[in-house]
């Protein structure tokens, strides 16, 4: 198994989560609203007149476990549908999941997702 985060611009969310719910088994996902930087270093916007140098940028970070199987395809939808072209539009990170156990029933493995 292999856990996708995906930090996403937040108005892609929406078209992201349909996509993944009806394409994919994937029993569930995890969302949290972050902060951060990246080649992009923030941008400037004008308060009152004057400016000011914003350098942490509201993005949300998508999770999921999937199966080795899927990894290529989930990772080819996130990149077709989150990408605008333009800097900012996030990364995608991979990594090794090696167990998963649900709390409430103690099952392991691909039945715990």
């Amino acid at each position: 198994m292999k856990k996708i985060e995906a930090v996403i611009r937040l108005e892609k969310l929406e078209d992201l989560k349909a996509e993944i719910n009806r394409d994919f088994e994937i029993s569930g996902m995890t969302v949290t609203q972050v902060l951060g930087y990246g080649n992009q270093k923030g941008m400037k916007e004008y308060v009152r007149g004057k400016a000011v140098i914003t350098s942490l940028l509201p993005k949300v970070k998508v999770s999921f476990v999937v199966e080795e199987k899927d990894l290529e395809s989930v990772i080819d939808r996130i990149l077709l549908i989150c990408s605008t072209g333009e800097v900012g539009d996030g990364k995608i990170f991979v990594s090794p999941v090696e167990e998963v156990i649900r709390i409430r029933t103690r099952e392991r493995g691909k039945e715990a997702i």
